[in-house]
């Protein structure tokens, strides 16, 4: 795959995308000798350049999509979800490993900026995204809560847990809440998706990201019941939201990678 004609498309793009993915591994690589302000301040800019790459993307003309914006919005909201949260959980830290899947998605992007749609087949489609992207931000802001809440489980087990770390009973609240979104958003994606589908083609189309995305409804559905009905937490919960979000992984960035990539096919 001749790589020039994605970086060369959109010059400014690929400038402001080259110095955010750069802020991103600054931080994840100097962040322990920064002082908090200059945490923020890197993570602030990176961030922001992220958004202007992101909005550059869905502005331009024709309208370009794939597996690796889909996945460099998904980290821009986790990161955005961080940001947040870290206002009001001081002792959340993740930054390094948050920054350096901005740096890997934003240059994913960069070098596979996904097929172009000089039309919309249906009005339903941008629907269809926006609900989808949102799902996986939610669920994979899930994911980060589940590998956090693991972390300290551990840290417990082992007493070298800190005073000043996130209770292991908060992280598995805002876990399951990120679930529950997560979960209701994929299904309104899924709804949103059968009407695109019943309005094209008179009929829902089993192609592999709708069975795959299906699973993964069916796989957040069981964690939720088992959690509402047999009290699941931990390392079941855990294992059970990761193969969800692997299966919702595979979904449409899967499915998009080997269409792009592997087969080289729009």
């Amino acid at each position: 795959m001749n790589l020039m004609p994605s970086l060369l498309s959109n010059p400014p793009a690929a400038l402001l995308s080259a110095v955010a993915a750069l802020s991103y591994a600054i931080l994840a690589w100097a962040h322990p000798r920064m002082t908090p302000g200059q945490v923020r301040g890197v993570l602030g800019t990176a961030w922001l350049l992220h958004l202007v790459v992101l909005v550059m993307g869905f502005t331009e003309q024709p309208a370009r999509f794939g597996f690796a914006p889909a996945l460099s919005i998904t980290a821009w909201l986790v990161l955005t979800v961080y940001v947040l949260e870290s206002r009001l959980y001081p002792q959340l830290r993740t930054r390094w490993t948050l920054a350096a899947l901005g740096t890997v998605t934003v240059l994913l992007a960069l070098v596979f900026p996904g097929a172009s749609y000089p039309t919309l087949r249906s009005a339903w489609m941008p629907l269809h995204w926006a609900l989808g992207i949102a799902s996986y931000g939610l669920i994979a802001a899930a994911v980060v809560h589940a590998w956090m809440m693991q972390r300290a489980e551990k840290a417990m087990r082992s007493g070298t847990s800190s005073d000043t770390a996130m209770p292991l009973l908060m992280l598995e609240r805002l876990t399951f809440r990120f679930v529950t979104a997560g979960f209701a958003l994929l299904s309104a994606t899924l709804v949103a998706g059968g009407w695109f589908s019943a309005t094209l083609h008179q009929q829902w189309v089993w192609e592999h990201k709708t069975v795959f995305s299906v699973l993964a409804w069916i796989t957040m559905g069981v964690l939720l019941w088992g959690r509402w009905r047999m009290g699941w937490r931990g390392r079941t919960a855990a294992r059970t939201l990761y193969l969800g979000a692997g299966f919702l992984l595979l979904g449409y960035a899967g499915s998009r990678f080997v269409l792009e990539v592997v087969l080289n096919r729009a």
